[in-house]
C-alpha cells in the first residue's frame, strides 16, 4: 500500500502550530540505529513533498561496527547514490529534550524514480502488510520492551554492573515487579513517561522486571509501522534520559553474563474489515489462528537471525533465563516461545516471545508476520498445545548466529515473501560483523588459556 505524499502545508501547520524550529528526519537502518539529518524547519517544509530531502544509500549498509558491507554485487555501494526521502506525517511528534524545539519525523526511503528502497527496514515490513491487506485482514500488534540501567561503562573490557539507586546502593539479587526497586529509579522513571508523552507515545504500564535495574515498558496496540516508529523513538528518548542522570540504558539482549536478557515481546492480533478478532470466536480459537501459529514454528526457527540479529542475541536464549528455546506454544505459559495470554475473545491473540530488545523491530515484525502468513497460505498445523514446561522440550532454536544465519539464507519462502535483496543484503552485513567479532580475543581465553594451554 502506497502512502500519499504528505504536502509542504501537512507539515508546515504541524509546525506552525508546535512553534517548532528543527526537524530530525530519522531513518532507521538495517540494524535499527536511527540515521538521518537535522533540517531548519524551513528548509523542511519545502522540501519534504519535493523528493529532495535526501541520504546516501549506503546506510543502509552500515554495520554495527561502522564498516560498510558489500551487499550489491554490482559495485551499487561503490557509486553509493542517494535516496530520496519521504517524511511520514503519521510519525510527526515533538521531541523532548532539546533546547531548541525540535521535532522527530521517521521517513522512507525512495529509489529516484520513487520505487521504494526495497532493503529499508520500514518498506520490508509494509510489503508484508500489504499481503495481509489483499486478503482483508488488519495486523495489530504490541511490543513490550525490556532494557537495563547501568552503570556508565568505558571501558569495553570491563562488565557491566548495576548502577546505584536513589538509596546510594546498587541492586544486588532479582527483584521482579519490585515497587520499592522501582522507586531507586524514580526521578528517570518519571522524566521518560513525561518526555514519552511529549512524543505522543502510547505507552501501557512499565515495569521492574526480574534483572537488576532491569525495567520493561507496554506500548498500547496498534497499527504494526506505528509501532515500531515509536519503539525507535522509545529508545532514543530512554537513552538521552539516562545519560542526563548519570547511568547508561542498554537494550543488548545480554549485556550481564549472571542476570536474564532483555527481550521484545509481540503480540499479535488480527482484525476483519468490521473489526472482528480472526484468532477467536465463541467456539474458541479459529483455524486461522492455528495455521498462523504452525506458520511461527513452521519458519521462525530458520530466521533467527531478523529477531536476534547480533552474536550476544544468542546468549539470551538460555533455559531458566526468561527466554525460550523452542517454538512449543501453550495458554499463559512463558516457557513457551509462543504464548496465548489469558484474555477475553476480542483480545485473543500470540505472543511472540523470541525477539530480543536488540532487534531491529521493524525487521522483527516484519519476520514474525511473514512467518504467519506463510502458515495461513499453507495451512500448516501447529504442535500441540503444550501445559508443562517447554524448556524441557527440544531446542529448536539455533545456539550462534553463525549457525543461523546459514538456516536463514536458505530459507526460500522468507526470502521470496521479504525480498532476496533484503536478505541477502541482511545476510551480508551480518556476516561482516560476524568476522569482525571472530577476530576478537575474548577475557574467557586471556583466563582459561593464557597460562594453562
Amino acid at each position: 500500500m502506497t502512502e500519499p505524499t504528505p504536502t509542504p502545508e501537512t507539515f508546515a501547520e504541524w509546525i506552525r502550530a508546535r512553534g517548532i524550529s528543527e526537524v530530525e528526519c530519522l531513518v532507521p537502518d538495517i540494524n535499527g540505529v536511527v540515521r538521518g539529518k537535522v533540517f531548519p524547519a524551513d528548509k523542511f517544509v519545502s522540501s519534504a513533498g519535493s523528493m529532495s530531502l535526501r541520504l546516501p544509500s549506503s546506510v543502509f549498509s552500515v554495520t554495527i561496527t561502522g564498516n560498510y558491507a558489500d551487499t550489491d554485487s554490482d559495485d551499487f555501494l561503490y557509486r553509493d547514490p542517494d535516496v530520496s526521502l519521504r517524511p511520514d506525517i503519521r510519525s510527526i511528534c515533538v521531541a523532548p529534550g532539546f533546547r531548541t524545539p525540535t521535532a522527530f519525523v521517521v521517513a522512507d526511503a525512495l529509489h529516484r524514480d520513487g520505487a521504494p528502497f526495497e532493503i529499508a527496514p520500514r518498506y520490508v515490513l509494509q510489503r508484508v502488510l500489504d499481503k495481509f491487506s489483499e486478503i482483508g485482514w488488519t495486523m495489530v500488534v504490541g511490543p513490550e520492551l525490556e532494557f537495563y540501567l547501568t552503570e556508565i561503562n568505558t571501558d569495553p573490557d570491563l562488565p557491566i554492573v548495576p548502577p546505584k539507586g536513589r538509596s546510594g546502593r546498587a541492586e544486588s539479587s532479582p527483584q521482579p515487579y519490585g515497587l520499592e526497586s522501582v522507586t531507586e529509579f524514580e526521578d528517570i522513571i518519571e522524566e521518560i513517561y513525561d518526555n514519552s508523552e511529549i512524543a505522543s507515545l502510547q505507552l501501557d504500564t512499565m515495569i521492574h522486571e526480574s534483572g537488576t535495574a532491569q525495567l520493561e515498558i507496554n506500548f498500547n496496540h496498534g497499527e504494526p509501522i506505528a509501532l515500531c516508529d515509536q519503539v525507535t523513538i522509545f529508545k532514543r528518548i530512554v537513552r538521552q534520559v539516562a545519560l542526563k542522570h548519570g547511568v547508561y540504558a542498554t537494550f543488548m539482549a545480554k549485556p550481564m553474563e549472571s542476570q536474564p536478557g532483555s527481550a521484545m515481546h509481540l503480540h499479535i492480533s488480527a482484525e476483519d474489515s468490521e473489526g472482528r478478532n480472526l484468532f477467536a470466536n465463541a467456539d474458541g480459537i479459529t483455524d486461522e489462528f492455528r495455521h498462523f501459529v504452525g506458520g511461527l514454528q513452521r519458519y521462525l526457527p530458520e530466521i533467527a537471525p531478523l529477531f536476534a540479529p547480533n552474536v550476544n542475541s544468542f546468549r539470551r536464549m538460555r533455559p531458566a533465563h526468561s527466554a525460550p528455546i523452542n517454538v512449543q506454544w501453550g495458554h499463559d505459559n512463558r516457557s513457551c516461545g509462543l504464548r496465548i495470554p489469558t484474555s477475553s475473545t476480542q483480545n485473543t491473540r500470540i505472543e511472540n516471545r523470541l525477539p530480543g530488545a536488540d532487534a531491529n523491530p521493524y525487521i522483527a515484525m516484519a519476520a514474525t508476520l511473514a512467518a504467519g502468513f506463510l502458515g495461513l497460505r499453507d495451512k500448516i498445523e501447529p504442535l500441540p498445545l503444550i501445559t508443562s514446561n517447554a524448556y524441557l522440550e527440544e531446542r529448536t532454536l539455533p545456539r550462534n548466529l553463525d549457525a543461523a544465519l546459514k538456516q536463514m539464507i536458505a530459507c526460500e519462502p522468507i526470502l521470496e515473501l521479504l525480498g532476496e535483496t533484503f536478505i541477502r543484503a541482511f545476510y551480508e552485513i551480518k556476516m561482516n560483523e560476524l568476522e569482525a567479532y571472530d577476530e576478537v580475543i575474548s577475557s574467557w581465553e586471556r583466563d582459561h588459556l593464557l597460562l594453562k594451554a
